[in-house]
């Protein structure tokens, strides 16, 4: 620890407070930080330490390198690997390797290939958290005995009310890094036991704390940006190999029912995209819909991707109330159809009990893709609790 403690008097005021407020645990307790290689778990981990934790790291191997991303802004390879290793080892806690590759594959590569197949838009980070990191790795966490599972997520985890040990789950302060839409899958139990310390950080911040700990190639490391397991190539190497069915050409359908031209497999589109279609009309074309079943690619104007009611399965709730069960009685919310859009105010039902939950947008919405998750929240920006969500089934025009 001399190395690291040596450099705390350079910390921002109050940071070492912040960590343990966020963490909510005694002093010494045992924590298990998943340990990426990057700047994020790295800084979540040397704060935890110099805070006064037992702090064991922990680096999943999640793929071979044949068939991870050669690129700098990808993670989970072995230079990862290697960077987390020797930031432990300057940290002066312990690290270890866990080799998950089995269950990468089978919960996450291979559903994302299916999905391209079905026609659909996956969102592999969401599988990944809700399988590989908080089951897998969140038990073994709790075999070693940690108190807490801790990541660098920028989202926040903190208790609903005073006394009580359940927590939920909000929006981080820099909400250009938010990372709630992707961890809407988390369980309530999983997050009692999970902790976020960076949600009221902004990133420039993070890569400052870094250097102030003698971390200064991690504090300039690319921020991961891509799927870890595509390569440079694209998205479609990975489903051609793992479902090749995917690329069995098909015809490309105008809304009104025009043939306008044949395609090379559903998988080279998703729903919303504009550039290369291989078509044209004279006029800007969309994806509208994809029917894998007759391998047909629907495009059309814009107006014609107008979505006000979507339908949605495998639906995460994280209220205390069950979701009212008519439209008359419906919720309302803010929800995000994508990663990069904005939260915006929609009512959400269910249909009876054990049955689709609806989702009525105030205003249309472009480009809702099934596959994709719609995830509620309170209201928009920074500090909104997030109420779960669902994987988009399908939805009807406005």
């Amino acid at each position: 620890m001399d190395q690291l403690t040596q450099h705390i008097p350079t910390l921002p005021d109050g940071l070492l407070d912040a960590a343990r407020a966020a963490t909510d645990l005694p002093a010494g307790a045992r924590l298990v930080v998943a340990m990426s290689g990057g700047v994020d778990s790295t800084v979540t981990a040397g704060l935890l330490a110099a805070a006064g934790y037992e702090v064991i790291g922990i680096t999943l191997k999640l793929a071979d390198d044949a068939h991870m991303a050669k690129k700098r802004d990808a993670c989970c390879t072995g230079r990862d690997l290697m960077d987390a290793r020797l930031a432990a080892r300057r940290l002066g806690i312990r690290h270890h390797v866990m080799n998950l590759k089995e269950a990468f594959h089978r919960d996450v590569m291979q559903p994302f290939a299916d999905a391209y197949v079905e026609g659909r838009t996956p969102i592999p980070c969401v599988d990944c958290n809700r399988t590989v990191k908080f089951s897998h790795l969140l038990a073994k966490a709790r075999a070693l005995g940690a108190a807490a599972l801790v990541t660098g997520h920028y989202a926040e985890i903190r208790r609903l009310r005073r006394g009580e040990e359940r927590r939920g789950l909000f929006t981080p302060r820099d909400m250009a890094r938010d990372q709630s839409y992707f961890l809407y899958a988390t369980t309530q139990q999983q997050l009692d036991y999970l902790r976020f310390p960076l949600a009221r950080l902004e990133k420039p911040q993070v890569r400052r704390i870094a250097a102030a700990m003698g971390l200064e190639e991690v504090a300039r490391k690319h921020d991961s940006q891509d799927i870890c397991f595509v390569p440079r190539e694209g998205y479609r190497d990975v489903v051609r190999r793992l479902r090749p069915e995917a690329h069995a050409p098909g015809d490309i359908v105008h809304v009104d029912g025009r043939l306008l031209g044949r395609h090379e497999g559903v998988a080279h589109f998703t729903i919303g995209q504009r550039r290369g279609l291989g078509v044209s009309v004279g006029a800007p074309l969309y994806v509208v819909d994809i029917d894998a079943a007759a391998r047909r690619v629907i495009v059309g104007p814009k107006e014609a991707l107008a979505r006000r009611r979507i339908m949605l399965e495998s639906v995460n709730w994280l209220g205390e109330e069950p979701l009212p069960e008519s439209e008359d009685a419906a919720l309302p919310l803010h929800v995000k159809i994508r990663s990069t859009r904005p939260a915006a105010p929609a009512r959400v039902w269910r249909e009876g009990a054990g049955r689709e939950v609806h989702v009525l947008l105030d205003a249309p919405e472009y480009g809702v893709s099934p596959g994709q998750a719609c995830v509620f929240y309170a209201h928009a920006g920074s500090g909104a609790r997030v109420f779960g969500g669902g994987v988009i089934k399908r939805s009807q025009a406005a």
